[in-house]
């Protein structure tokens, strides 16, 4: 059975032409979480703000993203896993799980920079095109996300840079989580960008991060997987949520990988996109309760 009734997508459709004070009314409406962790004090987010830089390949498939229904069909039924704690998404991708009914009781954390588009010139100025701060506050979010990707050898760095301390300093002025994504890239002599996974670049990025602002009480940082956790997670006292990453194409290999990151002392949860929702073998709810357990047994008992 479908994710979402042939009935169900007609009504979305019709109320998106013809009733677009709904949305307002869905995020008022929305019963918002106790807490934003776990009863077990974890947390475990969806990811869907790919699209608003138009990143829309997964898997070998270009356009893999690029159908709506199909990505939604996926977020609802990862939503409807009860290890999900929630979503981390942009304003058109939330508004939609707002009006389908998929996110009462859930986290929501807004996506607030996706001006540096795939594949531009200029995408490493990840200019704030997303929700603002005001906006996470007025439409009742628990947070905010960054990108935050920082190459020493691109000027576009540096308003990102003053533009995510500005945001971190303005949700932490309404009490809301800012989650800063710090990203360590180098651009090869093709002219390709590559993330940088060595332990010294990641922990730089880490530290640069956590400073941001003009308080880190709210701050909560999102970091890959990577050779060394043990290093880079401990560069912070802040919170951290491992993020999931381009999937690789064997998941037990990704899922070893985030239960390495999950156990450091100061990981608190997993935020994963593509890897979950679009599975080498496509069942989506088979994988997302995967990384379910191996969060549940990363922070369980030693």
């Amino acid at each position: 059975m479908s994710a979402i009734t042939d009935e169900q997508w007609r009504e979305l459709l019709h109320t998106r032409a013809a009733q677009p004070d709904a949305v307002a009314t869905a995020y008022a409406a929305r019963r918002r979480p106790g807490s934003l962790l776990s009863a077990a004090g974890t947390i475990f987010l969806v990811a869907a703000d790919h699209g608003a830089r138009g990143m829309l390949g997964t898997g070998g498939d270009l356009m893999a993203m690029a159908d709506r229904r199909s990505l939604l069909e996926r977020l609802v039924t990862a939503l409807a896993d009860p290890a999900v704690d929630g979503l981390l998404g942009s304003p058109d991708v939330v508004e939609e799980l707002l009006l389908l009914g998929a996110l009462e009781g859930k986290v929501v954390i807004g996506s607030m920079n996706r001006g540096g588009l795939d594949g531009a010139s200029w995408t490493m100025d990840d200019r704030f095109t997303g929700y603002d701060a005001a906006a996470v506050e007025r439409y009742r979010l628990e947070g905010g996300k960054m990108l935050l990707r920082i190459d020493d050898e691109d000027p576009g760095t540096a308003p990102t840079i003053e533009a995510c301390a500005r945001a971190v300093g303005e949700l932490a002025d309404r009490g809301l989580m800012a989650m800063v994504e710090p990203l360590p890239y180098e651009r090869a002599a093709d002219g390709t960008l590559g993330l940088r996974r060595d332990t010294a670049s990641l922990a730089r990025a880490v530290t640069v991060a956590a400073a941001l602002g003009t308080t880190s009480a709210h701050t909560w940082l999102k970091l890959p997987s990577c050779d060394d956790p043990e290093t880079v997670f401990s560069a912070t006292t802040l919170p951290c949520v491992v993020l999931g990453g381009v999937p690789g194409p064997d998941q037990a290999v990704d899922l070893e990988s985030w239960g390495r990151a999950l156990r450091q002392p100061t990981v608190r949860g997993l935020v994963v996109g593509r890897a979950l929702l679009y599975p080498p073998d496509g069942d989506v709810a088979a994988a997302v309760a995967a990384a379910g357990r191996v969060l549940s047994e990363a922070s369980g008992p030693a």
